[in-house]
């Protein structure tokens, strides 16, 4: 495997495990969940340099329909993280706490709520798009039967999506996505643990669906 390659891979692992640590924002600390929002704000710049062949090639060749669904998910990815860094910005306490605009803050935390929520989605069903990759190191790894080893990936698919599922409905994300509820209240009494397995699961769901309908889309092309 190629250097580059290896780096982009370790740059999207750093990312997902950081946008895992943004969502528990009351159970890490505030302090700590904006430098986390920071650190994936810089992490997401250097994986578009990374990426800069495809942005390059944005506008050239034949739009398949896969490749619109992966264009409007990069773009929308792109619009949520400008509106989660700005809105943080404006509502930071700690980073960049010199930085203050009087009468922004009931707007920004609403920005910073609908960003962070369907960034978190939206994120997910991007890595679903390239889970193939994934899988294929994966089935190097793993030394049993080809046909044993679908039917395995199946069963933990269908285990994951159906707890992500539970978990979806139980964390409340739908009400925070559609801002039917302004603040995100959370239980201090659990631990750290058990929420990010549920926000592992959702994440998972997203994968799922997005790796799903990618290989429905490919096929269709």
């Amino acid at each position: 495997m190629k250097p580059k390659i290896k780096l982009k891979i370790c740059i999207d692992i750093l990312m997902t495990a950081a946008l895992l640590f943004l969502m528990p924002y009351e159970l890490v600390g505030r302090a700590a969940h904006e430098w986390i929002g920071t650190e994936i704000f810089l992490l997401f710049i250097l994986h578009h340099i990374l990426n800069r062949k495809w942005t390059a090639h944005m506008f050239k060749g034949k739009y398949t329909k896969f490749r619109i669904l992966q264009t409007i998910l990069v773009a929308a990815i792109f619009i949520s993280m400008i509106g989660s860094m700005v809105s943080g910005i404006l509502l930071s306490e700690y980073v960049f706490a010199a930085i203050k605009i009087k009468g922004v803050a009931n707007m920004a935390r609403n920005i910073h709520m609908l960003c962070a929520y369907w960034g978190f989605i939206l994120m997910s069903l991007h890595l679903g798009l390239h889970w193939n990759m994934f899988l294929k190191m994966l089935d190097r790894k793993i030394h049993l039967p080809a046909g044993k080893k679908k039917y395995i990936f199946r069963i933990l698919a269908g285990v994951i999506a159906a707890y992500g599922c539970h978990a979806f409905i139980k964390r409340q994300i739908e009400s925070y996505m559609f801002l039917k509820k302004h603040f995100v209240f959370f239980d201090y009494t659990e631990p750290l643990v058990f929420f990010m397995l549920d926000y592992i699961a959702v994440m998972g769901l997203f994968i799922i669906v997005g790796y799903y309908f990618s290989m429905f889309l490919r096929k269709k092309s």
